[in-house]
């Protein structure tokens, strides 16, 4: 049964509701479909589910009005897309901007309401009907109804064809030495290791992790100190962005693009130039799936993931489809505008992650800032920890490390360099030992020793690595940080996706606790290197919401820097 229909304008202000559908919605399904889908250029999509219902809009994007009907989850109307459609049609003949009241609507939508059930219970019955013949053609047609023909099989058994699977008489005897040889695999050479002395080798150990104590404290007199002090970090530095080389680039794009599609101008001189004039009337599908074909293709070359290019077509061909083209404009153009702004509304944060305002609050409080670093095997999850920490130290902040991989050989020697470098001190409690309890007791050591913020660095995990998602689940759940940062790659495509998705879907499924923690900000490493590929931003934002908070863009402890939004758009639609 249908639980709400309403008709709002794209500014929020309502204009109508079903009066007869009074009944009060559980939570609020309207108001996260605008902040969770609308907002978030995902209204291409064909609905949307909230607790225990399901929502389906439509737009008259020439108005700017939106029509959004609510029923509940477990049912399956089949007559709502078609009522939407007419209550749009409908709506926008007496719509009046000036107008705030539509109580004369009621009736209106009751005849619709009518006839659109009417028209689902019609298709519903045909549907029913349509499996019912497929189901007794196709029992009709199973094999153990087809009749053959003696004399065809007897001559078949002459040449020698034994039914499905079967072998040839002539193939059957050179089979023979075939499947000998088969069953007698040559046996593989092994290299015998060579001795150079009568004497056995000694047995070297390449265990060089340091003995430590109770307290997390070792022997490090042997490795010497040399503070990293290379300058300021490139977080702090304002990045100029030029946009008259972008409008230049533009320009020629423009001009290529007429150079090599002079065959798809089937209309006239005359026509072409009166209508860019005049203005089309209403933009229609037909007229806006050449130019999303070519934006889609162009987002793929720059890396962005199918699916999400996909889908942020699909979005903007619902924001434009039937509104009217300004004069003077041409589709593509019109198309690149609305792709621009869709592109800087998701890549601009949602909400303020202000890290050293957080620390400084968090040291009101007399407890430390705590963030963890979670990510894939690879990405540089340890290096780019240091970079954050050179950056805090930057602001006079104390910092500490935790060392909790305990998992990767070699890990806790890694960011023990970078803590000596940069003259900071390190939690650590050596390989095999829980990860939770060891974040646990660093923070616990941070607190005592008057720390600002705690750097937790994690193990390297795929995300479809239960055991391993389940302890950085217990991590999290345990110890309750204040940021979790995920730490990507920018070369990644596809599996940007795939990484993110996962990672907040097994923090959600596994998570103890009543409140599910995700992923709070990305961190983009090896940025300098992928040239203009810059697709994998936009996915990991787009999937996951989260803001990219750093960019890792070099080797050196300052080659950290934030993302400059139009840069990143404008490389995309370059």
């Amino acid at each position: 049964m249908l639980e709400q229909l309403l008709i709002f304008t794209r500014g929020g202000l309502i204009l109508w509701t079903c009066k007869e559908l009074g009944k009060a919605l559980k939570g609020s399904p309207i108001d996260t479909l605008i902040r969770s889908c609308l907002l978030e250029e995902r209204s291409g999509e064909v609905s949307f589910n909230y607790e225990a219902y399901t929502l389906k809009w439509t737009f008259h994007n020439d108005l700017g009005l939106v029509f959004v009907a609510v029923y509940q989850r477990i049912l399956h109307l089949l007559y709502v897309d078609d009522l939407l459609s007419m209550v749009k049609e409908s709506f926008s003949e007496i719509y009046d901007p000036k107008r705030m009241s539509y109580d004369d609507f009621d009736e209106t939508f009751r005849q619709l309401r009518m006839e659109a059930e009417a028209r689902g219970m019609t298709n519903g019955n045909h549907k029913m009907e349509d499996d019912d013949s497929d189901k007794t053609n196709g029992k009709e047609n199973t094999a153990d109804n087809v009749v053959l023909d003696p004399s065809k099989l007897m001559k078949l058994r002459s040449k020698g064809v034994r039914g499905r699977g079967g072998v040839r008489k002539t193939d059957s005897i050179g089979n023979k030495s075939s499947k000998v040889a088969a069953a007698e695999p040559p046996k593989k050479a092994t290299k015998k290791n060579r001795v150079w002395d009568d004497a056995a080798p000694k047995q070297v150990k390449l265990d060089f992790t340091d003995s430590v104590d109770e307290n997390g404290n070792g022997n490090h007199d042997h490795v010497d100190i040399a503070a990293a002090d290379q300058g300021e970090s490139m977080m702090d530095k304002e990045e100029v962005f030029s946009s008259d080389d972008e409008s230049e680039d533009d320009d020629d794009d423009e001009l290529r693009s007429d150079e090599k599609k002079p065959e798809a101008k089937k209309k006239g001189w005359f026509s072409s130039v009166f209508q860019s004039i005049t203005g089309k009337a209403n933009l229609e599908r037909t007229d806006l799936e050449p130019a999303l074909k070519a934006l889609k293709e162009r987002l793929m070359t720059k890396n962005v993931a199918e699916e999400i290019a996909e889908k942020l077509c699909e979005s903007v061909e619902a924001s434009l489809e039937g509104k009217k083209l300004a004069s003077f404009t041409r589709i593509s153009s019109t198309v690149q505008g609305a792709m621009e702004d869709a592109l800087i509304r998701i890549l601009t944060p949602r909400r303020s992650i202000d890290i050293m305002r957080d620390v400084h609050a968090a040291k009101e409080q007399r407890r430390p800032y705590v963030v963890v670093f979670v990510g894939v095997n690879g990405v540089g999850k340890s290096t780019n920890l240091a970079k954050v920490a050179y950056w805090l130290q930057q602001h006079k902040v104390s910092v500490m490390m935790a060392a909790c991989d305990t998992f990767r050989s070699g890990a806790v020697e890694q960011l023990r360099t970078h803590a000596r470098r940069l003259q900071i001190p390190i939690f650590e409690k050596g390989y095999e030992k829980d990860p939770a309890v060891v974040a646990k007791e660093a923070i616990q050591e941070a607190t005592r020793n008057g720390s600002d913020v705690v750097l937790v660095d994690t193990a390297g995990r795929m995300q479809d690595n239960e055991p391993l998602m389940r302890a950085l689940s217990k991590l999290i759940n345990l110890n309750k940080p204040d940021l979790v940062l995920f730490v990507g790659e920018a070369l990644v495509g596809n599996d940007a996706v795939d990484q993110l998705s996962k990672f907040n879907q097994k923090l959600s499924d596994l998570s103890n606790s009543g409140t599910t923690r995700l992923i709070d900000g990305i961190l983009l490493t090896k940025f300098d290197t992928i040239d203009d590929k810059v697709g994998a931003a936009l996915s990991m934002v787009y999937i996951s919401g989260a803001p990219v908070m750093f960019v890792g863009c070099g080797q050196s402890y300052t080659d950290l820097k934030k993302l400059n939004v139009k840069a990143i758009v404008k490389t995309l639609l370059k």
